[in-house]
């Protein structure tokens, strides 16, 4: 096994400590050039919608730019995150800021078609599933045990601050200048890519070329391995139902508050509040649950906390004022980013490391579908019935769906199992570190069941064991 972190391990009887995850420098360089793209990312995302609202004065064309950043997701999101484990995990974060960044320098050129403008964003945002997969894969290798949640828990929180003050500054610049928001945007790129390459160190892939099969195929493996393990399975249901019903407060807050604005806040102020107010609660609850709470505790707490977030939500059927519905919406906030890390910890101890950058395509596709349907449907719903009814009543619904997922959730032998599976396909060679899990556990070259202990070739490579 590779000694990716320092000695200084975390008490077994308590969280570990921030100081201790800051203190690994690869961490800080992968935090700090994440937080960069992803202030540059909102920003680019206000600028351009500006931009092209300005150039074909059509609101749907400046709606069409704002939801063009999803799209990739959404039609080859898995496919496009499976690339990233053919290849080192650094290499391909810094070439897909390299490619981001002169994309995104091009789109700043003025008297640019909104076509091209379209064109090109689309271009960008493809670099995105890639590179934020390989981020994901790569933070097990360097963050272990117990810092790995904690390490998981601050980028979730950070990349929330990231969001609210992307935004702001986003809107700012680009009611100033376009071109300059742009071109923030590309420099962020630039320097995130200087801090990966120089702040991280290089690690083989996690699949030799000589065993890469069709892309297809390897992507496939990616669902196997995510719906065919029960825990993996668990998880995924878990985090999607999650998803499903605490993103309709910030998907409906400008109808919300159009209709609820009371007199003392304008629609303007009230949308804000509503909007702000999940981002502000899951910052909060990753912060406090994430440091205040044993790792043990937080494993018990996060099917209770499942639950208590839809709940959150439910007293939405009296019709509260805004301000109300935004403490709603931060208790909500608060619950999903209590239960996320550590099922994001779970998740990655339950997998085998050649399979980290599918999976996690896997889950960031589904998470992206599911947010943008609930939006859909909810506001379907609520052009027929008052927001305040349909929200609860979603909410309802989701307390139902959580109740009957915690209720399914496997019992402590059989995560266990999982948990060791992954580890003895995790535990071969050091020196080699090939490996070849496989969706139905780790098999030797010849499709045999691998000896328990045995090392040597399996085709794919991993570099640490979470």
């Amino acid at each position: 096994m590779e000694a990716t972190v320092s000695d200084e391990r975390p008490s077994p009887d308590g969280p570990a400590t921030f100081r201790e995850v800051f203190g690994q420098p690869e961490y800080r360089a992968v935090l700090t050039a994440s937080l960069l793209s992803w202030i540059g990312d909102y920003v680019a995302k206000a600028a351009v919608t500006v931009l092209v609202y300005r150039e074909s004065e059509s609101i749907a064309l400046s709606a069409a730019a704002f939801a063009v950043s999803y799209l990739p997701w959404l039609v080859g999101g898995p496919l496009l995150a499976a690339l990233a484990e053919r290849y080192p995990y650094r290499r391909v974060m810094v070439v897909c800021d390299l490619v981001r960044m002169a994309l995104m320098t091009l789109i700043a050129v003025p008297g640019m078609p909104v076509w091209a403008i379209l064109a090109l964003l689309f271009a960008t945002t493809l670099a995105n599933p890639p590179s934020q997969a390989a981020r994901s894969a790569l933070m097990p290798t360097i963050l272990s045990g117990d810092r790995l949640v904690v390490g998981l828990s601050l980028n979730a929180s950070f990349g929330q601050a990231a969001q609210v003050v992307g935004y702001l500054l986003g809107a700012a610049v680009a009611a100033w200048n376009t071109t300059a928001a742009l071109l923030i945007n590309a420099a962020t790129f630039a320097v995130s890519a200087a801090l990966l390459r120089w702040g991280v160190r290089e690690r083989a892939s996690a699949m030799t070329r000589a065993h890469r099969t069709h892309l297809l195929r390897e992507t496939g493996e990616g669902f196997r391995i995510v719906f065919g393990n029960p825990v993996l399975r668990a998880i995924a249901v878990l985090v999607f139902s999650a998803m499903l019903f605490s993103i309709v407060p910030e998907g409906l807050a400008a109808a919300w508050a159009g209709e609820r604005a009371d007199a003392g806040m304008d629609t303007g102020m009230a949308q804000a509040v509503i909007m702000a107010a999940n981002p502000v609660g899951f910052i909060l609850g990753g912060l406090l649950v994430g440091r205040a709470v044993a790792p043990a505790r937080r494993l018990t707490l996060m099917r209770p906390l499942a639950v208590a977030a839809p709940l959150a939500l439910v007293p939405a059927l009296f019709d509260p004022p805004p301000l109300v519905v935004a403490l709603l919406a931060a208790s909500c906030g608060f619950a999903v980013a209590g239960l996320l890390p550590t099922a994001n910890g779970l998740f990655v101890r339950a997998l085998p490391n050649g399979f980290r950058a599918r999976a996690f395509g896997v889950m960031a596709t589904g998470m992206q579908v599911i947010q943008g349907a609930a939006v859909l449907i909810t506001g379907l719903i609520a052009d027929h019935f008052p927001i305040p009814t349909v929200v609860g009543l979603w909410s309802v619904g989701g307390v139902l769906l959580m109740l009957f997922t915690a209720l399914r959730w496997p019992d402590r032998r059989t995560v266990e199992a999982a948990v060791e599976a992954a580890d003895r396909a995790n535990s071969d060679d050091p020196a080699t570190g090939d490996r070849s899990p496989s969706p139905a556990g780790p098999r030797c070259r010849d499709g045999q069941p691998a000896v328990e202990g045995r090392t040597g070739e399996r085709g794919h490579r991993s570099h640490a064991v979470t």
